[in-house]
């Protein structure tokens, strides 16, 4: 679902698909959404009680009540979303949207219907493995909305990315990360082993060592002026997230009332496996040096389980001050991958929100037990 809105024209009829040019005129090739390409519906897909109603004949709902029904809707799944380049992308549980800012000003929103491998196979939504399949999807979802915005945010048409290029990069970037967030900490902590032994104190200072490379990482990458933009955008989602949690109308005022750090933000969350991987590899303990490097790669997605189970918890009891305790270092590393947006790059955020709000199901509550990655 495509469509290109410019910033003094205002949100155009919500009937605009995927594959609509900015002029309406269908792109080649183009299908309705919530058909496959064979032209068949969409399995799963189901008509909401807004379309109902709106096929009644002599009915009608202003464009702001309806708006209004879908917010109420939307706010029974958690929406998790992304800062890319120029733009946001938002994720709802059977929508995902990226809205970006093209270089004439206009904002280009591209949405694609997402079925859930929890709603195909329940067994996913068990705890601990419900989080490593979020955490898929979002990379997923991620990538290719990284590779629309690259493309938007110079205002070129870009070719799709297949299966295989997805695959190869997350590859590529998990194999990045294993060796510098458990590999590396490893190596080095080896260094001082007949100091330290082989309890728990070598993992402690393994999970120290693994903590400070991931803030010197962040620094690192935060003094890149092009990066900074991201930062903004990434603020801007989590502010207008907020609005949207706390059922606030989705304007630009309103979105600046709300700070820039979340507590189910990914930032949060990468810290929280850097200190539940301490607990996890100090019950390893020390195999033979092959398991041991075996086991920084193997045991990566029961981390990523477990963490994501404790950011779920914490940020369904958002205002508990126990919890604001324990999560106050994610939210202070925060500070560094979120920075105050302006009010076009709040504006963007928005329309990639409300595009997801609007297609998200109006009808009932939204499908239990599939999570989304924030």
């Amino acid at each position: 679902m495509r469509q290109a809105v410019r910033r003094d024209h205002g949100r155009r009829p919500a009937g605009r698909h995927r594959g609509v040019n900015a002029s309406g005129a269908p792109r080649s090739g183009a299908r309705p959404a919530g058909q496959h390409a064979s032209g068949a519906p969409r399995s799963g897909a189901r008509p909401s009680l807004l379309s109902r109603l709106s096929a009644t004949p002599g009915w009608r709902l202003s464009p702001r009540a309806a708006l209004t029904l879908a917010t109420a809707a939307a706010r029974r799944a958690a929406i998790g979303g992304q800062a890319v380049m120029e733009g946001v992308m938002m994720r709802g549980v059977e929508n995902w949207s990226v809205a970006v800012r093209r270089p004439d000003a206009s904002i280009y929103v591209e949405a694609w219907p997402l079925v859930s491998f929890m709603k195909r196979y329940p067994v996913l939504k068990l705890p601990v493995v419900r989080g490593v399949t979020a955490l898929v999807e979002s990379l997923v979802v991620g990538v290719r909305a990284l590779t629309i915005s690259a493309n938007q945010s110079v205002g070129e048409e870009g070719q799709e990315l297949t299966g295989r290029e997805i695959g190869i990069t997350l590859v590529v970037a998990f194999g990045f990360a294993i060796l510098v967030f458990f590999l590396a900490p490893l190596g080095i902590t080896r260094i001082f082993r007949s100091q330290l032994g082989t309890g728990f104190g070598f993992w402690l200072v393994e999970g120290l060592v693994r903590v400070a490379i991931f803030v010197v990482y962040l620094l690192i990458i935060t003094q890149f002026r092009d990066l900074r933009r991201v930062f903004e955008y990434h603020g801007a989602e989590h502010m207008s997230i907020h609005a949207l949690e706390h059922g606030d109308e989705l304007t630009v005022a309103n979105v600046k009332k709300y700070k820039t750090l979340h507590l189910r933000c990914g930032t949060s969350f990468l810290l929280i496996v850097m200190v539940v991987s301490i607990l996890v590899f100090a019950v390893v303990r020390w195999p033979v040096w092959y398991l041991l490097i075996l086991s920084r790669v193997i045991l990566v997605p029961l981390i990523a389980g477990v963490s994501y189970e404790i950011i779920r918890l914490a940020g369904k009891h958002e205002s508990n001050p126990v919890v604001r305790v324990i999560m106050a270092p994610g939210l202070a590393l925060q500070w560094m991958t979120t920075k105050p947006p302006d009010d076009s790059q709040i504006e963007v955020a928005i329309a990639s929100l409300t595009k997801v709000i609007e297609l998200e199901p109006q009808d009932g509550e939204a499908d239990k037990g599939v999570e989304v990655m924030a």
